[in-house]
């Protein structure tokens, strides 16, 4: 079963053209990371498929559910991790989730929160106000609202972003556990390309709103005979390379 189906997908504001006919697919239990540099359609791209956004045109359909008409099915089945996005801060961390845990129709809330505060290392800061943590902090909370429901499907924007190497380190490994134990889709948006080519099995580059290459991380790194992926994402942002002004023949994810 196909975690996400991506068809034609475009977004137009006014002469602005943010995304710009994107397919793609993400299988059940794939990690696919979304990369481009700023303005590229990622958080676009992101928006439309938590149907924050209205695309323009084109087909989302997400854990089987077409988002269009039948988006609160899958909604409920799915979640999402930013560290730009600030819970309330006068609520405390437990309360957040607490608050989270009840939206999502949780069972036994209160050991949920446990079990996370064990796994994520948030007894610290458990019953402090949400605006009054650091930043690495609320990037450890915002993983953990996401993971409330034990999510089918993960949509994951910069996971790791000012988490000290340590802290990053057990969050990846705890992304990796989940994923085996729970069979969890994700996609990935990140400008880590150490934790994308950790945890991706396969990568969209987008430049302008379009898909302009994609492949496993090997295959990339091969097909641009490059030794880190971040030398890859170089050449695609800046408009070198094989895939940088014209789409790739799309390399099968099957």
């Amino acid at each position: 079963m196909e975690a996400i189906r991506v068809e034609a997908l475009t977004k137009r504001y006014g002469t602005t053209l943010a995304v710009d006919g994107i397919s793609f697919q993400v299988r059940a239990g794939q990690t696919v990371g979304l990369l481009g540099g700023n303005g590229a359609g990622k958080s676009t791209t992101i928006a439309m498929l938590l149907a924050i956004l209205v695309p323009t045109s084109g087909r989302i359909e997400i854990l089987g559910h077409d988002m269009a008409r039948d988006r609160y099915r899958a909604l409920a089945r799915m979640n999402f991790s930013s560290p730009y996005i600030a819970l309330p801060g006068r609520l405390s961390v437990r309360e957040n989730l607490r608050v989270y845990g009840h939206l999502y129709n949780v069972r036994n809330t209160d050991r949920r929160i446990a079990e996370l505060t064990e796994e994520l290392s948030l007894g610290d800061f458990l019953d402090r106000a949400a605006g009054e943590l650091s930043a690495g902090q609320k990037t450890r909370v915002a993983l953990a609202k996401s993971l409330i429901n034990r999510p089918e499907l993960l949509l994951l924007d910069e996971p790791t972003a000012s988490l000290d190497p340590d802290t990053g380190d057990m969050v990846r490994s705890w992304l990796e556990r989940y994923r085996v134990s729970s069979g969890c889709s994700m996609l990935l948006a990140s400008h880590n390309m150490a934790e994308v080519e950790r945890l991706c099995d396969h990568i969209l580059m987008l430049r302008r709103g379009r898909i302009v290459d994609e492949g496993s991380p090997e295959a990339l790194l091969a097909r641009y005979d490059r030794d880190t992926m971040e030398d890859v994402f170089l050449d695609i942002a800046r408009g070198r390379g094989q895939g940088a002004e014209t789409p790739q023949p799309a390399e099968t994810t099957q």
